[in-house]
């Protein structure tokens, strides 16, 4: 519950919520798309006749290869963020996998990142670096940085980020009653 300006108490039901696209990723999924195909031709197509072993691993290599390759950049080809009252919630791809839901209690504080780059992290993803936390990063550009009271940090590139600190610095830190806004 939080406090109206004119002192009576209102549920807090406000939801924020964010994303982040890069549509440079779907030119690789179609590269994994492509993989798979090929994959499927030389199952169908072949004369079998060099070999069962050798066009098995082809046809295998190709299938895994464009799996991979299409799973790891549709599960990045855009991020969603929701701020709820409690947590913030972290969700890439079209399925929302992989996942991350942060309990607010656990935020010591929020900050706005402006120049947020893959090079930095190592490239697109779901990252980690030891001297540097965890990160969501889909594409370059404007990010959240969260300062976790464990000591350790999580970012997610998200449009509008500003507005997005904006709010969980609210939520951190509630108004108290009769305080100006």
């Amino acid at each position: 519950m939080r406090d109206h300006p004119h002192g009576k108490p209102v549920p807090c039901s406000d939801v924020w919520t964010g994303r982040a696209t890069n549509r440079i990723q779907w030119l690789l999924a179609l590269i994994g798309a492509a993989c798979m195909a090929l994959g499927i031709a030389l199952a169908v197509d072949s004369a079998w006749t060099t070999g069962v072993a050798p066009l098995v691993m082809a046809v295998v290599g190709c299938i895994a290869a464009g799996l991979l390759v299409l799973f790891g950049t549709l599960a990045f080809v855009h991020v969603a963020l929701r701020v709820d009252e409690d947590h913030l919630e972290v969700r890439c791809g079209h399925i929302g996998v992989p996942r991350r839901r942060i309990p607010l209690s656990h935020v010591a504080g929020a900050d706005f990142a402006p120049h947020v780059t893959p090079r930095h992290w190592g490239g697109w993803g779901y990252r980690w670096r030891p001297e540097k936390g965890t990160a969501v990063v889909v594409r370059r550009g404007e990010g959240v940085v969260l300062r976790l009271w464990d000591g350790h940090t999580f970012t997610v590139t998200v449009d509008d980020a500003e507005a997005a600190v904006r709010v969980i610095r609210d939520r951190l830190h509630p108004h108290k009653p009769g305080a100006a806004h």
